[in-house]
């Protein structure tokens, strides 16, 4: 396989640069985005027969972390459309062919909360509908959106049944403007709509099915694709939100190498600096560790044939949730003694701390209804209709 993260090493400085303009701009520049391809990141979950690396998902995490070290913005793209080609593995074959069939370095984009009504039609859904959030869709030509199906009336049908519906470039709207936000504001992730578009069968797959595994068998006897999507769509969320922690780590180190307070002290030398600062720096490498061994032993208890069970899916969540809380929450201690300085926009300091305020923000980092739903199936409360994404 490309070695993915050395090329991630070398592309850092390019699209750390990239940061700012990136923000400006409102999404990734075209710089950033062509580094981010040429890595190979976003292809590392793709099938091989399409181009892809079915790389293991330490090795994409690992990545996605490494990127967001270097620009939070890129590293949450890489961690929100780099997992979506792990779900088109498992789609019909036809419409991995028309994303990848002719340029494998195709990127697709989502959101896949179910705001849009999809009316069944001959051979397909007639959809409508307004998203926010299409992280990375200026530079994606298919995008894939939650939708409920809907009865005569428009309404949905009881109870909800929810699916994923793929939809190519040319049949939804991107709305420039819909994205003006505390941080990570180059992630570009503006709002996509669309009205009575027709999205045939094949393109079209059921949420809670995807969710359970039942597309298995269209990548069979490969470990990679039996991890459930729900785990491996909140591990790359908390392996973007890892890595800016990281990030935030770094830029901080580089500051207190100079930073002289008001009173004369000088931060490297200052022990309650070093107290904290260490402290972060322990507990930052502890949610890296936390997150990525449970995907590892998770991955080799697949491979061996095992088959994941809601109380061990109900655990990488909480054990996901808690390492992102632990890294934001070591962050914020240390940025609490950044003195006057570091809140000017001239230092990379603030925007590491806005984008990891912002980042926490996404459901799959959202710890407490994990918690709830963990603890109840330890106590052996029965899973409970609908369930936590998990």
């Amino acid at each position: 396989m490309t070695d993915v993260l050395g090329n991630i090493t070398a592309a850092a400085r390019a699209l750390g640069d990239e940061s700012v303009p990136s923000d400006q701009l409102g999404r990734l520049t075209d710089r950033s985005a062509a580094a981010l391809r040429d890595t190979g990141v976003i292809r590392m979950y793709q099938p091989r027969e399409y181009g892809g690396y079915e790389a293991h998902p330490v090795e994409f995490m690992e990545a996605a972390m490494a990127v967001a070290a270097a620009s939070p913005s890129a590293g949450w793209v890489t961690g929100v459309v780099g997992v979506h080609p792990w779900e088109i593995a498992m789609m019909d074959p036809r419409l991995q062919e028309e994303i990848w069939g002719v340029d494998p370095d195709t990127w697709t984009a989502s959101p896949y909360a179910p705001f849009g009504r999809a009316k069944p039609v001959d051979g397909g859904f007639l959809f409508t509908g307004q998203w926010p959030y299409s992280t990375g869709t200026d530079h994606s030509d298919w995008v894939i959106l939650g939708g409920m199906v809907a009865g005569e009336d428009g309404q949905p049908v009881m109870p909800p049944d929810i699916r994923h519906f793929v939809i190519p470039r040319k049949d939804y709207e991107i709305v420039d403007g819909s994205w003006n936000t505390l941080g990570l504001k180059g992630t570009g992730s503006k709002d996509v709509r669309m009205q009575d578009v027709f999205v045939p069968d094949y393109r079209v797959v059921e949420a809670l099915r995807m969710h359970e595994g039942d597309f298995e068998d269209r990548q069979p006897g490969k470990a990679l694709y039996r991890l459930k999507f729900p785990v491996v769509f909140s591990a790359a969320i908390n392996s973007g939100t890892i890595g800016i922690a990281q990030g935030a780590l770094d830029v901080y180190r580089e500051y207190m190498l100079n930073r002289v307070s008001a009173d004369g002290r000088v931060a490297k030398a200052d022990p309650i600096q070093l107290a904290v600062y260490a402290e972060t720096a322990a507990d930052v490498a502890a949610s890296r560790s936390h997150l990525l061994n449970d995907m590892r032993e998770l991955y080799e208890y697949v491979d061996k044939g095992g088959e994941v069970t809601w109380s061990q899916r109900l655990t990488a969540r909480r054990n996901g949730v808690r390492a992102v809380r632990r890294a934001v929450d070591a962050v914020d201690r240390l940025y609490k003694l950044s003195g006057a300085q570091a809140i000017h926009e001239r230092l990379p300091n603030e925007r590491y701390w806005r984008d990891l305020q912002s980042g926490l923000s996404h459901i799959c980092n959202v710890a407490e209804t994990i918690y709830v739903a963990w603890a109840n199936d330890d106590f052996g409360a029965e899973r409970p209709v609908p369930p936590p994404f998990a």
